[in-house]
């Protein structure tokens, strides 16, 4: 009976240490804190590239009404009032508009404020005017504007360029 015994009395001593737990732990904190890092600086590229694409859109909007010569409905544009273009102004550094020149005053289209922590800078002239029917920009023949959208805090930023032909880049 004694072989019985001992077949049931054998312990399973196979565990893991408390030194091997906190080396385990250690490395999943490692792999956790650089796996952090990393996704917070490519949201924090994100985020200016974001900004690029709704820049570049809402000067293509300018671009496009203007050659369609499309008024905005307001009091200002109606006739005898003629359109000569439409404008994408810097306000501030965290502002822009988008707005139709009317002989009888602009006329806002849109209105956009930038997300915290991305400022823009103004560009040179400022505002960029499309003009109506194709007839190019209101930039010295060869010249070019740049809006540089730029992030607070880190050297992150991203040119959105008008060259004087009304090419954006």
């Amino acid at each position: 009976m004694s072989a019985q015994y001992t077949k049931y009395n054998i312990q399973n001593t196979s565990a893991y240490t408390l030194i091997e737990i906190l080396v385990g732990l250690t490395i999943i904190g490692m792999l956790f804190g650089f796996g952090f890092t990393s996704f917070r600086d490519f949201s924090r590229r994100q985020a200016v590239g974001g900004v690029g694409k709704l820049v570049v859109g809402d000067l293509r909007l300018a671009q496009e009404q203007a050659l369609s010569g499309q008024k905005p409905i307001d009091a200002k544009c109606d006739p005898p009032n003629n359109l000569s273009g439409f404008t994408f102004t810097v306000s501030s550094s965290s502002q822009y508009l988008v707005a139709a020149n009317c002989s009888g005053g602009p006329v806002t289209v849109k209105t956009v404020n930038m997300p915290d922590g991305i400022i823009l800078s103004t560009p040179s002239p400022n505002p960029i005017e499309f003009k109506v029917l194709g007839h190019g920009t209101n930039l010295v023949s060869g010249a070019t504007a740049v809006v540089t959208i730029s992030q607070v805090g880190i050297n992150n930023t991203l040119d959105v360029i008008v060259s004087s032909s009304g090419e954006i880049k």
